[in-house]
């Protein structure tokens, strides 16, 4: 059966919050009874450091769900890498999810960015996505958290 359309407008723009917003709960519709979660299950992470001027030395942005740690963002300025701060950002960040009950992680990260990285702590590769601008890949790996 079929339903009638009319009046309906469509519109394309720039990002909505409003909209992100709702597509958001509409999904927690679904998603909730099919996984078994609540909304509960959900939280964000952050991780950051400052240096003695109060500046910003890097970071990390990630989410938890239902026992899933999800990596957004990891970055650290560039004079200060190589000095550990990343593995420090992110044994933080899965040390945090452990305590709320966390027993997995995931992260997705460019092929000229820090799949190594990742690798070295323990995440395996699950696939990547192509036709990343530069002729670039998206890895995405995962791990399970001891």
């Amino acid at each position: 059966m079929a339903h009638d359309h009319t009046g309906t407008a469509m519109s394309i723009g720039h990002r909505d919050p409003e909209l992100n917003e709702r597509l958001s709960k509409g999904l927690d519709e679904v998603n909730f009874p099919a996984t078994g979660t609540t909304a509960a299950d959900q939280g964000a992470l952050s991780v950051k450091v400052v240096d003695d001027a109060g500046e910003l030395l890097g970071g990390l942005a990630a989410w938890t769900w239902g026992g899933l740690l999800g990596i957004e963002m990891l970055w650290i300025r560039e004079e200060s890498r190589g000095d550990g701060w990343g593995s420090k950002l992110l044994l933080a960040a899965e040390e945090e999810a452990r305590r709320r009950g966390c027993d997995r992680a995931c992260v997705s990260s460019f092929t000229f960015q820090a799949p190594a990285f990742y690798q070295r702590h323990g995440y395996v590769e699950t696939g990547r996505t192509l036709g990343i601008p530069g002729g670039a890949e998206d890895v995405h790996m995962y791990k399970k958290l001891a």
